[in-house]
């Protein structure tokens, strides 16, 4: 699948909120943060609401009062050049305060995150008197002289278990990642981290369909998938109902309740249901004829 059909960036944002789920109310997410046109945006902008506050998570324990956060999806470079446009937007962020030296540049903090190891930024640094030091597996001091305190969260070598949630949006999850995934997900008792989770899981799925080819055979895995597709479904349905109903569009209702149950068929076909039983299910939940049904299954 080619990288520009998975939209990584919200899923950044929904990893961290989960990432840093035990201090979020210490903190404001400030997600593609305006510098001062379209193109000047930050990913994320996270600033804490009291300056002593602590932060448990291994990559926010190097955090400030203010914290520009960048992600490189995995097909993105991470060179100096990006290192150097990352310095940029700290520094247009600290002139853009409120008053003359409002934020203290000692105050910013610059987080580069990326996948794969970035070899050629490593080796820069090597070359110019910048050494890494790394507290943690896959995360990297930047030393030197720099403008800004930087670390390179290198996603891929984080501790899977402790950043599940980063370490999710790839593109080579193997089945176990995945089945790991699912069973976090389930273990989430807040809706608002399951609204978080489910933009992570959507990321995940998309870009590892294989994976997904994997599971359908497994009728656990199903059912906890359906489970976890089932709250946002019925979301989904209520909100685009009462829109359309509300602007008076019965053609969008029709069409948004013909994709979602083509969406169903799709899903059950996945995980290895037969036409017969799908069929049966399409015909009970949504009120079908027995012709309306078998339209669905031929689409």
């Amino acid at each position: 699948m080619k990288d520009a059909k998975v939209q990584w960036h919200p899923g950044f944002v929904a990893a961290m909120n989960l990432e840093f789920a035990k201090d979020r109310d210490r903190l404001v997410f400030e997600k593609e943060y305006n510098l001062n046109t379209k193109p000047l945006e930050i990913d994320l902008l996270i600033i804490k609401k009291e300056p002593s506050v602590q932060i448990s998570n291994e990559i926010g324990a190097f955090f400030r009062g203010h914290n520009i956060m960048e992600y490189k999806s995995p097909q993105d470079h991470l060179d100096i050049d990006a290192f150097y446009k990352a310095s940029a937007y700290a520094s247009l962020y600290k002139s853009y305060g409120k008053t003359v030296d409002g934020i203290k540049a000692d105050d910013i903090t610059v987080t580069i995150l990326r996948e794969f190891r970035p070899e050629g930024l490593f080796q820069y640094f090597k070359e110019h008197n910048c050494p890494l030091e790394s507290p943690y597996k896959g995360i990297y001091h930047v030393k030197g002289e720099i403008l800004f305190p930087t670390q390179i969260i290198v996603t891929g070598e984080l501790d899977r278990v402790e950043h599940v949630w980063l370490g999710s949006l790839s593109a080579k999850l193997k089945r176990n990642d995945m089945e790991e995934l699912i069973k976090n997900i389930r273990r989430l008792p807040g809706v608002k981290d399951r609204e978080f989770a489910d933009s992570v899981f959507q990321v995940s799925i998309r870009a590892n369909q294989q994976v997904m080819e994997e599971l359908k055979g497994d009728v656990a895995m199903c059912q906890a998938l359906m489970e976890l597709m089932e709250p946002e479904l019925e979301q989904w349905e209520k909100a685009n109902k009462q829109e359309w109903l509300q602007k008076g569009l019965q053609q969008g209702l029709q069409q948004g309740l013909q994709q979602g149950i083509q969406g169903t068929v799709n899903v059950l076909k996945r995980c290895g249901h037969g036409e017969v039983e799908i069929r049966e299910i399409i015909i009970e939940q949504f009120n079908l004829s027995v012709e309306e049904a078998e339209g669905y299954l031929k689409a």
